[in-house]
């Protein structure tokens, strides 16, 4: 249910209503390290806008969303529960606030997991109502559905049910939904299947060929294929625009392909670029459309 730190900046509105000035220049360098996925240090740079102002919502929604893609759900609640109550109408910050109680759930003791599970659902169904034609709360709704068990209100049908309406709002988007869903139900032809018709109408489409890639990677099948696909990524340009694979990602997926070939040191030397090309890369949050 934990995805990519998040959508684009709303603080133009913000700032309006509060009558403030144009933020500062350090304010957009750190929005522009943070859009980059430069995590920590965009992290550095919120830490001391914060300190100065404290209940600026936009800052507190960085800052909490970055806390929880390092996996401090303490922190992330903190910043994120600040946000909320001064723009309880912002669907980013309801969607964050959804990851951080469903980061909690997880690592909460067992009698407490449900109550947190409650809470991460109804933020996710707030930002979804708040935003119906954002495919990127649905996108939360459906890893939760996906993860949480029936008791606590999951179910893989509703699941499928969130991609059907990603894939009505946005079709690119739709295919990897269901990939998703198929690649976790080991229906593995079906997840190979939804990039097929993409790439004989555009041999060289990046985000296809990547997650062709990822298929192979996530399940052991088609490994020729996967590790073609992703060495024909890096020859590429990556997409640009947030939450879009980048070639760390694509050496990560190599090095996975490259594993379970039973080619141990490739893999590794892949494991170790995508390292060094993003210091941040947290593969495991980037699971759902990653």
């Amino acid at each position: 249910m934990f995805h990519r730190p998040i959508l684009a900046l709303a603080v133009v509105s913000w700032l309006a209503a509060a009558g403030a000035a144009a933020p500062p220049a350090d304010f957009d360098a750190a929005v522009a390290l943070y859009d980059a996925a430069k995590y920590s240090a965009a992290q550095q740079i919120f830490e001391q806008i914060v300190a100065r102002e404290p209940d600026n919502p936009e800052v507190n929604f960085r800052l909490g969303s970055i806390a929880l893609w390092f996996d401090d759900a303490g922190r992330g609640r903190e910043f994120l529960e600040k946000a909320v109550r001064a723009k309880p109408d912002d669907a980013r910050y309801q969607s964050a606030l959804g990851n951080a109680y469903g980061l909690t759930a997880q690592k909460a003791v067992f009698f407490t997991k449900f109550g947190w599970a409650r809470r991460c659902r109804i933020a996710y169904l707030r930002a979804v109502k708040l935003e119906p034609e954002n495919p990127e709360w649905h996108w939360s709704l459906l890893g939760y559905f996906m993860q949480a068990p029936g008791i606590a209100g999951g179910g893989i049908d509703k699941a499928y049910a969130e991609a059907a309406t990603i894939r009505k709002l946005n079709g690119a988007e739709g295919r990897i939904a269901f990939a998703t869903l198929d690649l976790a139900e080991e229906k593995y032809d079906e997840a190979f299947r939804e990039f097929d018709g993409v790439l004989r109408e555009s041999p060289d489409d990046f985000v296809a060929l990547y997650q062709i890639g990822r298929c192979s990677a996530l399940s052991g099948r088609q490994l020729d294929r996967g590790r073609a696909a992703l060495e024909r990524c890096l020859q590429l340009p990556p997409p640009a625009g947030a939450h879009q694979p980048t070639h760390a990602n694509v050496h990560y997926r190599l090095g996975n392909v490259l594993e379970k070939m039973g080619q141990a040191a490739a893999a590794r030397a892949e494991y170790v670029t995508a390292l060094k090309e993003d210091p941040d890369l947290r593969p495991d949050k980037d699971a759902l459309k990653n």
